[in-house]
């Protein structure tokens, strides 16, 4: 495991060679915090819970990608949007598991989660959930989840346009019109694949739940709304009474492990039709 972790830790380091994160001192120090009180964990330890549980309380902020006007690696552990708080809790699961310690092991990581193969930019940042579980997926952070049947019996078939038809509601986009096309290509790569998920109205069956979704599990939850494919993502965990889900909300304006079950949630949004299930590897 060592030697692979090694292998990986060189192979990143070169993708980021050239880069400059944007970062604060005080984001470096979170994660090296967090990092080094990860090495004294049982060997059983959920990783992905226990690095989503630090996170809570965090302020929920949107568009923190969008701050500059060329793209670069933004390393932000003080606010948090939904995919960022999933794609940081996942790095630092992954350092922690191949005993990666350092902030530049968390930056490369990182680098390689939010970006297609790696390559810090705009173009290449993955900005529909469909689009960061398949290259996730391809990279071995990941595996989507599609069984059993039931309850993965709803099926979702891919049809996103929302940025290309939308370029103005994207500062970055709007300020690099150039780039649209390439954003096009993306939305190309994933239309009229199709992916089975769990329809809300079965969320709510502990029993066949419990056979299909793991604590750590990453929720992604299916809309109607035109053009998008995924409305909102979270990181799954078991009570008492039912499925929840630790996410960054906001309705609640931070990082929050959600009070109603994930079943309850769904019933407040009638565009959420359901959940994908992707598995940290």
């Amino acid at each position: 495991m060592k030697k692979i972790a090694l292998f990986f830790a060189i192979l990143l380091s070169a993708t980021l060679l050239h880069a400059q994160p944007q970062y604060t001192k005080a984001d470096s120090m979170k994660v090296v915090s967090l990092l080094t009180g990860a090495k004294s964990l049982p060997a059983n330890t959920n990783l992905m819970v226990y690095f989503a549980n630090k996170l809570t309380g965090l302020p929920y902020v949107a568009h923190t990608l969008e701050v500059n006007k060329e793209e670069q690696l933004v390393v932000n552990l003080r606010q948090l949007d939904c995919t960022t708080y999933v794609e940081n809790v996942l790095a630092l699961s992954w350092c922690a598991k191949n005993e990666l310690y350092t902030f530049q092991d968390f930056c490369n990581t990182l680098c390689q989660v939010r970006y297609i193969g790696g390559r810090i930019g705009y173009t290449a940042r993955q900005h529909y959930f469909t689009t960061w579980v398949e290259d996730n997926s391809q990279d071995g952070f990941v595996k989507e989840v599609q069984q059993p049947n039931p309850p993965f019996s709803a099926k979702q078939v891919v049809h996103v346009d929302y940025m290309s038809q939308h370029p103005q509601s994207y500062k970055m986009l709007k300020e690099h019109p150039q780039w649209l096309p390439f954003i096009k290509n993306q939305e190309a790569a994933i239309n009229g694949k199709s992916f089975q998920y769990i329809p809300k109205a079965k969320t709510g069956d502990n029993s066949l739940m419990k056979k299909a979704v793991q604590d750590g599990d990453i929720i992604a939850i299916v809309t109607s709304a035109s053009g998008l494919d995924i409305a909102h993502v979270g990181i799954a965990v078991w009570h008492k009474d039912g499925l929840h889900m630790l996410n960054a909300s906001m309705a609640h304006k931070k990082v929050v492990d959600e009070p109603m079950t994930l079943y309850q949630y769904l019933q407040k949004h009638n565009t959420h039709l359901g959940v994908r299930i992707v598995r940290p590897q």
